[in-house]
């Protein structure tokens, strides 16, 4: 898994470079008028209109290309089994503190001796 997702990110880069480079490679609108004047446009490889319908048709079919890696990099990063857990996985659980047993479980001795001192306790002094 981790090698198709670095191929195709691999892929996606470098398609992203050629785009970058074939948009700084085409000429924008107002390069008509130059061309009126000769600058030369005719005498190219692809003629007067063919560089510019090569150059925007490649562009369209990386830009597809660009778009469908990257889809497939965002699935392949949305549903990659998790390995590790999160930061609190690795915490061990306290063991929690043990409770007294209520008094009526005690001997009856010790039951009478915490009432007598609780009783004490809750008498207001005359």
């Amino acid at each position: 898994m981790d090698f198709w997702f670095t191929l195709i990110l691999i892929v996606d880069v470098i398609v992203a470079l050629c785009i970058i480079g074939l948009v700084l490679l085409q000429h924008g609108k107002g390069a008509d008028v130059g061309a009126a004047f000769g600058s030369g446009a005719s005498g190219s490889l692809f003629g007067a209109s063919g560089s510019a319908n090569f150059l925007s048709r490649t562009t369209a079919i990386l830009a597809v290309v660009f778009f469908l890696t990257t889809f497939v990099l965002a699935y392949l990063a949305s549903n990659k089994p998790r390995v590790g857990g999160g930061v609190m996985d690795a915490v061990k659980e306290q063991p929690q503190p043990t409770q007294q047993a209520p008094a009526s479980q005690t001997t009856p001795d010790a039951a009478k001796a915490s009432d007598a001192a609780k009783s004490k306790a809750n008498e207001v002094p005359k």
